[in-house]
């Protein structure tokens, strides 16, 4: 399962979706909104958009880059859209695989391909501003006068 989303992420179902008896690990990456603290300000939520038919394309080639590298029978990759409160979950990544080491070694390549080549773009918004990661485009600063 490869899919941008809008609704909350299920992670005890992909994780039961991935169990199998030739596998002995499944190893799960779930990022979350954290509530992070800066010159008197704090992370209220984020918020994500993305240009879908690619973004959803890019998950599955992801997915078979996974299944071409790695010794793995099932990869599952879900990033949200939308806003997304504190605490929830805004991507997760389940793969199974016979052994740990796979199974860790490509949860660990999804997440850093995502950031490579998925069209996912998030807006951090903060109790005195927002902020487009990346482009660190918002407004976030000027009431103090910082860019």
């Amino acid at each position: 399962m490869f899919a941008i989303v809008e609704e909350s992420l299920e992670v005890g179902a992909l994780i039961q979706g991935a169990l199998s008896p030739d596998c002995g690990a499944i190893a799960t990456f779930v990022g979350t909104t954290r509530i992070d603290e800066s010159e008197g300000a704090a992370v209220e939520y984020l918020e994500y958009e993305a240009y879908r038919p690619m973004a959803d394309r890019k998950l599955e080639e992801i997915g078979a880059e996974i299944e071409r590298l790695w010794d793995v029978r099932h990869v599952s990759i879900l990033h949200r859209l939308g806003k997304v409160d504190p605490g929830e979950a805004s991507v997760a990544i389940v793969v199974a695989a016979p052994r740990r080491g796979p199974a860790f070694e490509a949860s660990r390549y999804a997440i850093e391909r995502i950031k490579e080549v998925v069209p996912i773009w998030k807006r951090e918004v903060w109790s005195d501003g927002y902020v487009w990661v990346g482009s660190q485009v918002g407004t976030r600063g000027l009431a103090s006068g910082k860019p």
